[in-house]
């Protein structure tokens, strides 16, 4: 094996089933159709590796002139190597490179006088901050090969945010205890609520093509700027600005050189600035990437802090009109089934909350006209009878814990949480296999409609009514009180929702009238 570790000419990526390619036999054999995985990915660097390979071979056919992905290897090769003229010798695409005033992949150069600390596995590395090590161990990888210390360095260098002193975050985040949100749309291949790699990244590629060429791209970034920013000389306190890039460009954040004098290890150091200038510019991260959510009215790019990707957010960034969806996530003219993927850190000041993935998938019937007023109004119809329900679970264990008196519930709203908050998650379950059966019931008609809706309803109230019953015995309420308590708050409940239109099924009936 070559002790630089090019991935350029070495076959350094597993594709699972005992194969293995190089960069450019993986472009190649991607753009073949033919079905690969990634066994040494770990589970958050999904999102950053697909943007990475997708960015990457956007770059290297509008450079080259090309607007189809070639079949060929060597094609990929002289595209690759086209991106990096200066460097005949392939440094940027070695792993290991001894000279460090020359870039390695995805490590600039050493400028000099650094102080540098040794890393000794690739999950040390890693941007993945965990608290108090219990979500992911860490430096567990003492038998790391190559192609875990590419995946690391591809994690933090184009996903990580500021991490204290000398530790600045991407460009492409609001901010550095911001994240780095992917919200796009892939193929679905069968039952599996996996992304499958290859048509996803055919898919992307497709649409980042088409929006240069149709000249449709937006934000501070001009085509044909910088792109590969790890192949830049770093001098300490040097930046570089939006307007310098190329609306694709693939940056790095960290100071990174891996080395190979005892099996591969790292060395990181601190930079004086953040490699981006996006302060001066205030651009929020809003760089045109083609993956990121941007709030119309702030100008900012989508910041999940302690968040997930719940019903009420998607709802927001699918429906909401206050969120420009990227181009990843608009449906095309040859969607068939396909996967909605939400995924980023869950990040707080110089922490993260974990890793935060939604994928929800969508029929093929329901992608025509997908973002059309029908939908949302379907969708905000959906959220009221969610809210509704919400407010009758509230309000009827809140009776209990006042002792089954209806002028103190408010003083005891916080003891419902637990009981609320499960319904959410039952809620959050439900939301979408009922929005895709009521978009599909409304091109049938308001009977269709109103049947699907009703389906929804009665979901809701089971699950309600579910979550009460779970909830009663723990809820405080004084003993000599309880009786009549339960009985108020079960005829509250029960007749609330029969008045804000929740009846039940007609097999039902008589059980609920034992309530009310």
């Amino acid at each position: 094996m070559d002790a630089r570790l090019n991935i350029l000419g070495e076959k350094l990526i597993s594709l699972g089933s005992g194969r293995a390619a190089t960069l450019p036999g993986l472009f190649a054999a991607m753009a073949r159709g033919e079905a690969v995985a990634f066994p040494a990915l770990r589970p958050h660097q999904r999102p950053a590796w697909h943007m990475f390979c997708v960015q990457l071979a956007a770059l290297a056919l509008w450079t080259g002139g090309r607007s189809e992905a070639p079949e060929d290897e060597e094609d990929w090769r002289e595209l690759l190597r086209a991106l990096t003229p200066d460097f005949p010798d392939d440094e940027p695409w070695c792993l290991v490179v001894a000279d460090r005033a020359k870039p390695a992949f995805l490590q600039p150069p050493d400028p000099g006088g650094l102080k540098w600390s040794q890393v000794t596995t690739p999950d040390a590395l890693d941007m993945l901050i965990t608290a108090r090590n219990h979500d992911l161990k860490q430096q567990v990888m003492q038998a790391a090969r190559p192609e875990d210390w590419l995946f690391a360095l591809m994690s933090v260098q184009t996903m990580e945010g500021y991490n204290g002193a000398g530790n600045h975050g991407i460009a492409r985040m609001n901010g550095g205890s911001s994240s780095r949100v992917m919200l796009s749309l892939a193929p679905q291949r069968g039952a599996s609520l996996a992304p499958e790699p290859v048509s996803w990244w055919r898919r992307d590629l497709a649409i980042l093509l088409e929006r240069r060429s149709q000249g449709t791209e937006s934000g501070p970034c001009r085509p044909g700027g910088k792109a590969l920013l790890w192949g830049l000389p770093w001098p300490e306190g040097a930046q570089l600005y939006p307007q310098d890039l190329d609306p694709w460009f693939i940056e790095i954040c960290r100071r990174i050189r891996l080395s190979h004098d005892d099996g591969l290890q790292a060395e990181r150091a601190t930079s004086r600035a953040a490699r981006v200038d996006t302060k001066a510019s205030k651009v929020k991260g809003v760089l045109g990437d083609p993956w990121a959510p941007v709030d119309r009215s702030r100008g900012t790019s989508l910041t999940l802090g302690e968040g997930r990707f719940d019903y009420r957010r998607l709802h927001d960034l699918l429906f909401g009109g206050d969120w420009q969806r990227p181009p990843s996530a608009e449906p095309r003219r040859d969607d068939g089934d396909s996967l909605l993927v939400a995924e980023a850190f869950s990040r707080g000041n110089s922490k993260t909350y974990g890793f935060q993935s939604r994928i929800v998938p969508i029929p093929g019937g329901v992608m025509r006209d997908f973002w059309e007023t029908p939908k949302k109004e379907l969708s905000k119809a959906q959220l009221g009878m969610i809210a509704a329900i919400d407010r009758l679970l509230r309000n009827a264990l809140a009776l209990l814990a006042a002792n089954g008196n209806q002028e103190n519930i408010k003083k005891h709203y916080a003891v419902t949480r637990p009981a609320r908050a499960a319904f959410d998650r039952r809620a959050d379950v439900l939301f979408f296999p009922a929005l895709w059966d009521a978009v599909a019931a409304d091109a049938k008609g308001p009977a269709a409609l109103k049947a699907a809706q009703e389906r929804f309803r009665a979901q809701l109230r089971a699950a309600a009514i579910a979550e009460f019953e779970a909830a009663l015995p723990a809820i405080p309420c004084a003993a000599i009180f309880r009786p009549r308590a339960e009985a108020r708050a079960r005829r509250a409940l029960f007749g609330g929702l029969k008045k804000a239109g929740f009846e039940a099924p007609v097999r039902n009936e008589q059980e609920d009238a034992a309530h009310v």
